[in-house]
């Protein structure tokens, strides 16, 4: 895909959580040059127990980079993270590439290119999927739209990342929409992953059984083999929050309405995992959306799951 002779890219990473330092670390093991920068100290430690370096402010890290992957976890904080009082923006070198990885609306991923090429900047829309482990190892998806030339600059960075990048069209946007149509999915197989379990629960089924068995029969799907394992541990945290689903889907649902396109499954799904963040599991990990059935109905997770016996 790319041009092994190019000069090495020097690469920042904004926006160090699960997927953005395993993503960081990689790319830094892979022989890029690379910065981190997240706004939680904790983080950018972390980056640096790895052998990474991380800088103070997005403003900062600009002097560092010629590609920097905006890792964040919403449209918010792309917009602060690139034209805040610290942002990039403006201090980048022109010609600089965003990779914009975060879930954001196709609407404002389109917004987003024209206000950076105003800058004189290039921009992909880049979002990513395979979770933290998948970051890691550089093993991720990516969802990509843009024009030839950020292709071509992204490459030695996307090579290194992914196992695999979907080119899907020479506009911003069109990554983002691909994006969304994964997290409509993901959200609604998780939330129906969860109510599975709290049936069978419910039923008096072993739930250890009840893996066994549907994770060998035709009902299962990916993210029921890879999150109920979590409910089954009573282990929550999060690798992907129960807050990222409530955003994400909400996204779909604002999407479908610009669109006059009703999403009726995927906005059922939404209210289960809004009604887990009200219930205060927001920031647990997202298969936390099957404590809604445990207050509704009192079913009796696995010990750990129940935080030490309160429900």
């Amino acid at each position: 895909m790319s041009d092994k002779t190019t000069t090495t890219p020097r690469v920042g990473v904004i926006g160090l959580g699960a997927m953005g330092l395993g993503t960081a670390t990689f790319l830094r093991e892979s022989g890029l040059d690379v910065t981190g920068f997240d706004i939680t100290p904790k983080a950018c430690q972390a980056f640096e127990s790895r052998g990474g370096h991380s800088v103070g402010s997005p403003a900062e890290l600009a002097e560092h980079c010629d590609i920097v992957l905006v890792v964040v976890v919403n449209a918010d904080q792309v917009d602060a993270v690139l034209f805040g009082e610290q942002g990039l923006v403006g201090r980048i070198a022109k010609d600089g590439l965003v990779m914009q990885c975060a879930t954001v609306a196709p609407s404002f991923a389109r917004r987003l290119a024209e206000r950076l090429e105003a800058e004189g900047l290039q921009m992909l829309d880049a979002p990513i999927s395979g979770g933290a482990a998948k970051a890691r190892d550089g093993q991720l998806s990516v969802m990509a739209s843009g024009a030839e030339a950020a292709f071509a600059k992204a490459a030695p960075v996307l090579d290194a990342m992914a196992a695999t990048v979907y080119r899907l069209g020479d506009e911003p946007g069109v990554g983002s929409s691909m994006k969304l149509v994964n997290q409509l999915l993901a959200g609604v197989h998780i939330a129906s992953a969860a109510e599975a379990m709290a049936l069978g629960i419910r039923m008096g089924l072993d739930p250890d059984t009840v893996y066994d068995v549907i994770t060998h029969s035709a009902g299962n799907s990916w993210m029921f083999e890879n999150r109920i394992p979590h409910i089954l541990k009573g282990d929550y945290t999060p690798l992907s929050a129960v807050d990222i689903f409530v955003k994400d889907l909400n996204i779909v649902h604002e999407t479908g309405r610009e669109l006059a396109l009703p999403t009726p499954v995927a906005s059922s799904a939404l209210q289960q995992f809004t009604a887990a963040k009200g219930a205060g599991f927001g920031r647990e990990d997202d298969a936390a959306v099957i404590k809604v059935y445990q207050r509704l109905s009192g079913i009796a997770l696995p010990e750990a799951a129940n935080d030490d016996g309160e429900a």
